[in-house]
């Protein structure tokens, strides 16, 4: 008997509901102290790493983060004494930042990245998308597409595509479909990377967001079409890729092969981002722990 995985999900999304707190004036938010151990992890040192990168994210974002993280004291039993903790009580949007911001070889990840992102998907930061800096739209961008390969590697899997070599064959056929017929390998040649440097890491805001549509609206068609076979699943990759190129020549827009590759990779911007950010905090402009 196979398992159903729509409500495996609901099951798995209830451990981020019943750790929600609902204030006075219906608002919501989460306590970090509490979405740690949800999201399995286990130091919550290692997981205030993963806040900050989501603090950084979301200053990244236009938004302030004392309202989506805002910092509170409580008191817990040390022994025979107390001491204050420090918390933070977490505001949807700030939960989406932190999922997408986690281990993504937690499975736990991949379930918070959904459940959060139901009701948060970047409405509000595509409004103020056009007033960031070229560094800011490539990290938002490139964020998001972390979360939705997340998405469609499990539809992937759902619609039959179990292998790791028919992974690697679904995924260059959307590559193949929007870059003309070149894969992962070529493009990478073709922007001159070296082994272990991503793709996705050295591209601007413009084909970042040519490649998100690939893999949001590739998603959305194997659910809709209730996909089964590997083949068929790359067949649709495929199809979408080229799709979205089709959308791109009509428009009179500049393929994504012939875009300019940036020279600092994505993890070079976020350091330099980090850095300034650690920066205003040591000025006292944010809170934001060393």
């Amino acid at each position: 008997m196979g398992i159903n995985m729509s409500q495996l999900k609901d099951k798995e999304y209830k451990r981020f509901e019943d750790i929600k707190h609902i204030r006075n004036d219906g608002s919501e938010f989460w306590s970090d102290r509490e979405l740690a151990p949800a999201l399995e992890y286990n130091k919550w040192e290692n997981f205030h790493k993963v806040i900050k990168r989501a603090m950084l994210a979301c200053e990244n974002s236009d938004h302030i983060i004392a309202d989506d993280f805002p910092e509170v004291r409580k008191i817990v039993s040390a022994g025979a004494t107390s001491k204050p903790i420090k918390d933070y009580e977490l505001t949807r949007y700030a939960c989406y930042l932190i999922v997408q911001n986690g281990d993504p070889r937690k499975e736990v990840i991949a379930l918070g990245q959904t459940y959060f992102a139901i009701q948060t998907y970047r409405q509000e930061v595509a409004d103020h998308f056009n007033e960031l800096d070229e560094d800011r739209r490539r990290l938002v961008v490139r964020g998001d597409i972390k979360q939705w390969n997340q998405l469609l590697a499990e539809t992937a899997h759902d619609a039959g595509v179990i292998t790791n070599e028919e992974f690697a064959i679904f995924q260059n056929a959307g590559y193949m479909g929007l870059y003309g017929g070149l894969d992962v390998d070529d493009i990478h040649k073709r922007k001159g990377l070296e082994v272990g440097q991503k793709i996705l890491d050295y591209m601007g805001s413009t084909e970042l967001i040519a490649n998100l549509f690939r893999i949001s609206q590739t998603e959305e068609k194997l659910r809709k079409d209730e996909i089964t076979s590997a083949k068929a699943a790359t067949a649709t990759h495929y199809k979408v890729g080229k799709e979205v190129r089709g959308a791109i020549e009509k428009i009179g827009g500049t393929m994504p092969e012939d875009l300019p590759t940036p020279e600092k990779s994505i993890q070079q911007v976020e350091k330099e981002q980090l850095a300034r950010l650690k920066a205003k905090a040591k000025a006292g402009k944010l809170m934001l722990d060393e």
